[in-house]
C-alpha cells in the first residue's frame, strides 16, 4: 500500500489533531505517524480507544501522547497544553478536526461553543507552541464552507452555520500567525461516508446521504478524506487557504 505521506517526511516534527481516538481524526494521526511524526492524539471521552490507537502508533516507531480535553473548557484546553510542551516542547503541526453539534442532550448553543469558540481557544492556547514553518489544518465541510450562498438541509444547518463561523474565526488571524511563520490552510469535503455526522444526519434524514451521493456522483470515505487532510499538512498552501475535497459544482462560491 502506497504511504499517504512520503516515509520519514515528518521525523522529528510534532503534530496534535484534535478529536484523534476515531474517525477522521484517527485516521490523519495514523497517516502523520507513518510519516514520522511523534503525535498527540486527543479525545473528549474516549479514553481506551485512544490509548489502543496510541499502542499501534508507538509500534511504528514514534512517540504517541494520549490527552483527554474538553476543548470548550479553556481550563481543560490550558492543562492539555502543559502536558504537550512538557513532552515535546512544541508543536509543527495542528490540526483542527474535532467538531460536534448534532448530538442530543446538550446546550442550546454547544454547536457554536464547539465549531467556533473552541476552535480558536485552541488555536490561541497552541500559539506559543507553534515553531516557524508549522502549519494549521482547519476541517470542515463545503455545506458549511458554502452556506452563506448555499442553502444545505435543515437538520444540519445550525451545525453547518457555526463550522462556518469558526472558520471566518480562524481566518481573521491568518496574518498574525503568517508573522510568526505558520501557514493555515482549510480543508473542505463534501459528505464524507462513514462519520458519526453522516450516521446523526441519516437518522434524521434518511435520504440525506443516498441524495448527496447521487448529485456528486460519489462521496469520499473516512480514509479518503483523511489522507487529504493530512496531506494538507505539508503540501503548498492552495489560493485563499482553502483546499476543496470532491465535487463543489453543487455549491455556489462565496
Amino acid at each position: 500500500m502506497v504511504p499517504v505521506l512520503p516515509a520519514e517526511s515528518l521525523r522529528g516534527k510534532t503534530a496534535l489533531v484534535t478529536g484523534s481516538s476515531r474517525g477522521i481524526g484517527a485516521d490523519t494521526v495514523r497517516y502523520l505517524a507513518e510519516a514520522g511524526a511523534d503525535v498527540v492524539i486527543n479525545y473528549r471521552n474516549k479514553a481506551p480507544r485512544a490509548q489502543k490507537l496510541a499502542d499501534q502508533l508507538r509500534a511504528l516507531g514514534v512517540r504517541a501522547l494520549v490527552v483527554g480535553a474538553d476543548l470548550t473548557d479553556q481550563q481543560s484546553v490550558d492543562d492539555m497544553f502543559a502536558q504537550i510542551e512538557s513532552e515535546f516542547g512544541g508543536l509543527d503541526v495542528l490540526v483542527l478536526n474535532a467538531s460536534g453539534g448534532m448530538e442530543s442532550g446538550m446546550a442550546a448553543d454547544y454547536a457554536l461553543q464547539l465549531n467556533r469558540d473552541a476552535q480558536v481557544r485552541v488555536l490561541e492556547a497552541a500559539t506559543p507552541l507553534l515553531r516557524a514553518g508549522s502549519r494549521v489544518v482547519f476541517v470542515t465541510s463545503h455545506q458549511a464552507h458554502f452556506i452563506d450562498t448555499t442553502p444545505t438541509m435543515p437538520e444540519y444547518e445550525q451545525v453547518a452555520l457555526s463550522k462556518r463561523a469558526g472558520e471566518d474565526a480562524l481566518r481573521e488571524r491568518i496574518p498574525q500567525l503568517a508573522e510568526h511563520g505558520i501557514g493555515f490552510v482549510v480543508v473542505s469535503g463534501d459528505m464524507i461516508e462513514g462519520t458519526i455526522t453522516a450516521t446523526l444526519l441519516a437518522r434524521a434524514n434518511p435520504d440525506a446521504i443516498a441524495s448527496r451521493r447521487a448529485d456528486a456522483g460519489r462521496l469520499y470515505n473516512v480514509a479518503e478524506f483523511a489522507a487529504e487532510v493530512a496531506s494538507a499538512a505539508v503540501d503548498p498552501i492552495p489560493a485563499d487557504n482553502i483546499r476543496l475535497v470532491g465535487d463543489v459544482s453543487s455549491f455556489v462560491a462565496p
